[in-house]
């Protein structure tokens, strides 16, 4: 599938990797609807031209990620919506006994697998249907999905119990979705970044910073948001990509 001419719905487009992609994706000729909790995603659309709508909507909200699919097929015209790059999510540190012996909190839990994975699948469900109704393409496709994993989801970290869970839960998904969307002749990828320039990443300490970069093989800094675009266009771009991960790390493995 080509970027040009076709229409992607991007979640968590406000900053970091969402707002990467859909910049990446304008200038390759593509329409994007940009998704959010945050009102900046309209300033972000507004700098992107008449090729950009924004919309706010939660991702594990059933009724405000319909309205954004529908959005996003009425902006892509004729062709409808072509594809999706799902970023939209969170960042959760908890022990399960902290230092006074108490256990992690199990709401706090249940929120990050409830934006992480559960919010995915609503995004999977409802986009899927979507573009199943497309007309196929010259190659046969339809439509392409493209979630955000980790390598927390491989390689967790003390205290990333929530976090690690809800991303392998997104790896988990990725081939039984790409078999199911088979018939419909829709491709599933999911890309798990490793440390990359996001504001999350922003909020640790500078010296924290410095070390997970230095932990990298090569090259020794943190990922930039522009990689990650980059690798969501090529996945756009190549019909043999389905049912797999792609790690986007440098070559770390967390100790």
């Amino acid at each position: 599938m080509q970027v040009k001419d076709h229409t992607f719905l991007i979640t968590g487009a406000a900053s970091g990797l969402g707002a990467a992609t859909a910049e990446r994706l304008v200038a390759g000729g593509a329409r994007v609807m940009l998704c959010d909790l945050s009102d900046s995603v309209n300033t972000h659309a507004q700098t992107l031209g008449e090729s950009a709508q924004a919309c706010l909507a939660d991702i594990t909200s059933a009724e405000q990620m319909q309205q954004a699919v529908d959005a996003a097929v009425a902006f892509g015209g004729e062709r409808g919506l072509s594809g999706v790059i799902h970023c939209a999510g969170v960042v959760s540190v908890a022990k399960l006994v902290d230092r006074e012996g108490n256990p992690a909190d199990l709401d706090s839990y249940a929120n990050t697998v409830n934006i992480n994975l559960v919010g995915t699948f609503n995004v999977m469900r409802l986009a899927s249907a979507a573009m199943a109704k497309n007309a196929p393409n010259d190659s046969g496709e339809r439509g392409v999905m493209i979630n955000t994993a980790s390598i927390a989801a491989f390689d967790g970290q003390v205290g990333q119990c929530a976090y690690s869970a809800s991303k392998a839960g997104v790896v988990g998904m990725s081939l039984p979705a790409a078999r199911e969307l088979s018939r419909h002749a829709i491709r599933v990828m999911a890309i798990a970044p490793g440390v990359f320039e996001t504001p999350m990443m922003s909020e640790l300490p500078s010296e924290a910073t410095e070390a997970l970069a230095a932990a990298v093989p090569f090259p020794k800094r943190l990922g930039k948001p522009e990689e990650f675009a980059q690798l969501a266009e090529q996945i756009i771009a190549n019909p043999m990509l389905n049912g797999e991960v792609i790690r986007l790390d440098g070559g770390i493995r967390m100790q």
